[in-house]
């Protein structure tokens, strides 16, 4: 009995898999040209075939009972409840592994969604439908064509691959593979990608994209145009509506207009404020003819229009050329006017001895000059340097190089001096080569001839003092104004009186390249991980995840990845099929 059972249960579970003719309209059979199989053709109505909660209908069909397989021709309409109708020239369908191939003129259409190519393989098992023929998908706002994709019905998704465009008046899109969603109209970007709006221009090899607000971000080689600024970085994010962009990991934002470049691990770009913000190891980078200027500073911002950009950077700011560096709490520096500041605030409670470890110092070659302020002037049309401003208890110290050379007893070894209430300077081809003290000027300078012998030492106040530089070393001294001083033969002079109030001496300071415009912390900071996360994939379909689609393909390599990113599997190949005949009758409505 319960053999029979069994039998009668699997004799309905066949009958339920067969194909129920609905209209066979004219009947007639070709044995030599379609050995055992039924032909129909359309009479006062197409023929027209129901299984399993699909319908179909055409002109022609070759119907092979034993196989439960169709082949249709002319008109030819295929249904699935309300989700899917697709239109063809023809079609091929199995109702035992539930897969339909169309071909010729193939329209598919899902809700508000198109898709027309020439051949469509759609797998109602895995609800899927594929193709590898050019196809164009349209929706209410984008057009999409590739060469080849793959449609999810139950995740409303598309993958694109193989010259992937999307086109809409406000953008366009192109990439190399792409998954977009039909119901969010979300574009996820997996290989070369370029999306081109009407003020910016995104690229990127890892990416998304929200179609609808024109908001994204990407995660491998990733560029910006905005603005007039390039923006490189590990990660950026880009919002259309907000005129903002930023940008993470080992960025790079070059000013096309001024040629200027600005470094670091993180950014924000604002278009309306015409504005730049960078931290995390941020360099700026300004050309003077062959040399370059940079710029250090926790924090950097980079605001104003193209020919009145302003840099400011502040706490613990630096900066380095190749002949001249320096440092202070933050500087400002006005690319209209030409002048750039050094400002540091000297914390409350400091005593003098100790002011001179609080100032803005600059550094050339040996020389260190320190101040209350330091302006830094160039000329904003030939962007050479022109003057440089120490205010404010201006101090020059400078090792000597024959006695630190000559004596291991750091008493004997000696530093010449020169100080006034303000410094004046000036550039020569962007190298400093004339330096003016002014008010209360006092000296202490060594003196050696040419075989390296002693002098004395040169100790004198006066109103003015004058010097020039050779080679970025301090020579011909000359004083002016009340001269009164003189020169001290060895031991005359006590060594505390060799060195003037105020001095402090900063040469563990000193910025002798790039690597040194970074702190130790600076150098120790890490990257922060760009990740992504697994599932879900689109807010569409918060409980649905890759793994909810069958695949039997390979999977691929895990990648980090941003938010909503995921990992894709290739497109499996259609079958292989072929053609026979051609219906010619239009399909009449049903």
């Amino acid at each position: 009995m319960l053999f029979v059972l069994c039998g009668v249960n699997t004799l309905q579970a066949q009958e339920k898999k067969k194909v129920n003719i609905t209209h066979p309209g004219d009947f007639t059979k070709d044995e030599v040209k379609y050995p055992g199989a039924d032909i129909m053709s359309k009479d006062n109505q197409q023929v027209k075939f129901e299984h399993d909660g699909i319908e179909l209908w055409c002109d022609v069909a070759v119907f092979w009972r034993q196989d439960n397989r169709i082949e249709a021709f002319g008109n030819v309409f295929f249904q699935q409840g309300d989700s899917i109708r697709m239109r063809s020239e023809e079609a091929e369908y199995d109702a035992n592994t539930k897969i339909a191939i169309a071909r010729g003129k193939v329209n598919l259409r899902n809700n508000s969604m198109s898709l027309s190519t020439e051949e469509v393989e759609f797998d109602r098992n895995k609800q899927q439908a594929y193709y590898k023929t050019e196809g164009t998908v349209r929706d209410s706002e984008n057009t999409l064509t590739s060469n080849r994709g793959k449609y999810y019905l139950e995740l409303s998704k598309y993958e694109f691959s193989s010259d992937v465009q999307i086109t809409n008046p406000e953008y366009h899109i192109e990439s190399s593979r792409l998954d977009y969603y039909t119901k969010s109209r979300n574009a996820f970007m997996y290989g070369p990608s370029t999306i081109t709006g009407k003020d910016y221009k995104i690229y990127c090899e890892k990416g998304y994209y929200s179609t609808v607000g024109e908001t994204g971000y990407g995660v491998k080689n990733t560029r910006i145009d905005y603005n007039d600024r390039i923006i490189y970085g590990d990660s950026l994010f880009f919002d259309k509506a907000r005129q903002f962009a930023s940008a993470t990991n080992n960025i790079k934002v070059i000013d096309t207009i001024n040629q200027g470049v600005i470094k670091g691990n993180y950014a924000e770009v604002f278009k309306a404020e015409d504005s730049v913000f960078v931290t995390r190891k941020a360099l700026a980078i300004s050309v003077f003819e062959k040399d370059s200027l940079y710029i250090h500073g926790d924090t950097l911002m980079v605001t104003g229009p193209e020919d009145g950009r302003i840099i400011r950077a502040f706490k613990d700011a630096r900066f380095y050329k190749s002949d001249m560096s320096g440092r202070c709490d933050s500087i400002h520096s006005d690319q209209r006017s030409g002048i750039t500041r050094f400002i540091t605030k000297r914390p409350a409670g400091v005593s003098e001895k100790l002011a001179g470890k609080y100032r803005p110092v600059i550094w050339s070659a040996r020389s260190q000059m320190t101040g209350d302020s330091i302006v830094l002037l160039s000329n904003p049309k030939t962007e050479k340097l022109d003057s440089l401003k120490v205010l404010g208890d201006a101090f020059i110290i400078q090792l000597d190089s024959v006695s630190h050379a000559k004596y291991k007893d750091s008493l004997k070894q000696g530093f010449n001096q020169i100080k006034a209430k303000n410094l004046y300077g000036h550039f020569e081809n962007n190298e400093l080569k004339y330096i003016d003290m002014i008010k209360n000027a006092e000296l202490i300078y060594y003196l050696w001839d040419d075989n390296g012998e002693f002098i004395g030492i040169d100790k004198r106040k006066c109103g003015r003092i004058n010097f020039t530089l050779i080679e970025n070393a301090i020579d011909e001294v000359t004083s002016f104004n009340n001269v009164d001083g003189n020169i001290f033969p060895e031991g005359a002079l006590p060594i505390p009186d060799r060195r003037y109030k105020g001095f402090y001496w900063r040469g563990d300071e000193m910025i002798n390249g790039v690597q040194d415009l970074f702190s130790e912390e600076d150098m120790n900071e890490g990257l922060v991980p760009i990740l992504g996360i697994s599932a879900p994939i689109d807010p569409d379909n918060p409980d649905l995840t890759p793994e909810d689609v069958e695949d039997d393909e390979e999977e691929p390599e895990e990648t980090n990845s941003p938010a909503g990113l995921q990992p894709v599997k290739p497109m499996p190949a259609a079958k292989d099929t072929t053609k026979v005949g051609k219906g010619s009758l239009p399909h009449e409505e049903q």
